[in-house]
């Protein structure tokens, strides 16, 4: 059987969901005013995702759903419909807007259901205010759904306002293992995009489409474009597949500054997509988007 349960901070506000099977070896931990961001999974007794101490939250964007942009924009700016709108900077050193809006937003619990195989939350953030960069109101519900050995997120957003809007998602979780050094990635790719030095995207190159990716001590922020919409991970502790319904799909790889922790990260845009409109799309009003990631052991 599994169970829901909700942790209250000081202050007395939801801060963190956890879900877990009677047996102990499928847990989930959802932070609610992180972006609803998964921060934690064990699925059929092999850690998948854990707290990524001493590296924060603010740092790291650990399983944030990045909407209305994956990944980032150049100096914040892009033009939409003949006008230029800017977003806030929030990466300081490179002058980018980076990971979107909802990264940060606290998220309200409006289904959830417990069985003996599976249990799943909805959660949903409702934006009614235009802000500078983005003047358009929308809502965003996240499905997590919990079983023995995967977890699917349906994703699902909404255009509540009059006119149209550009947008791409993506999500960003790290996944943890023994030796990093020793795992491998599988995925379909002949093209990778080139960044400049402020992780901009400048081109494309031709690669090498062998489907084999070997991690070892790579420094990686590298992104691919990917003719399929999966990717396996393969690590001396488990092998996953990392699955997309998105028919556009984009592979962002980053080691982070800590050891044995991968974020693989699928998109359906890369940098700067409002700028070079790789991967970019429009939602019409009242026009929902839907979206399924589904990570499994295999």
């Amino acid at each position: 059987m599994y169970t829901i349960k909700q942790t209250l901070n000081t202050n007395n506000h939801l801060e963190y969901i956890e879900i877990e099977n009677s047996e102990k070896t499928c847990y989930a931990k959802i932070y609610v005013h992180q972006g609803a961001s998964l921060q934690e999974l064990k699925l059929d007794g092999k850690t998948i995702i854990e707290d990524l101490s001493p590296l924060t939250y603010n740092n790291t964007f650990a399983s944030s759903i990045l909407f209305p942009f994956a990944n980032r924009i150049k100096d914040g700016k892009y033009t939409y419909d003949g006008k230029e709108f800017q977003f806030d900077i929030n990466e300081v050193d490179n002058n980018n807007a980076l990971h979107g809006l909802v990264f940060d937003k606290t998220f309200r619990i409006i289904n959830q259901k417990e069985d003996k195989n599976t249990a799943s939350i909805t959660l949903e953030y409702i934006e009614n205010k235009e802000s500078i960069g983005f003047p358009y109101t929308y809502s965003i519900q996240l499905e997590y759904m919990i079983s023995k050995d995967a977890v699917n997120l349906n994703v699902s957003v909404k255009n509540t306002h009059s006119k149209t809007f550009p947008f791409t998602l993506g999500w960003h979780p790290y996944f943890s293992c023994s030796n990093l050094y020793n795992s491998t990635l599988n995925f379909d790719s002949n093209k990778q995009l080139v960044f400049d030095d402020h992780c901009i995207t400048s081109g494309t190159k031709a690669i090498e489409n062998n489907s084999h990716f070997e991690i070892k001590d790579k420094k990686l922020d590298d992104c691919f474009i990917l003719n399929s919409n999966k990717t396996q991970f393969n690590t001396p502790d488990y092998k996953l597949l990392i699955s997309a319904s998105s028919e556009e799909n984009f592979l962002q790889i980053y080691t982070p500054p800590r050891a044995n922790t991968i974020a693989i990260e699928p998109t359906t845009g890369v940098s700067n997509s409002f700028n070079n409109h790789m991967g970019l799309q429009i939602l019409k009003p009242n026009n929902t988007y839907q979206l399924n990631w589904n990570v499994k052991l295999i």
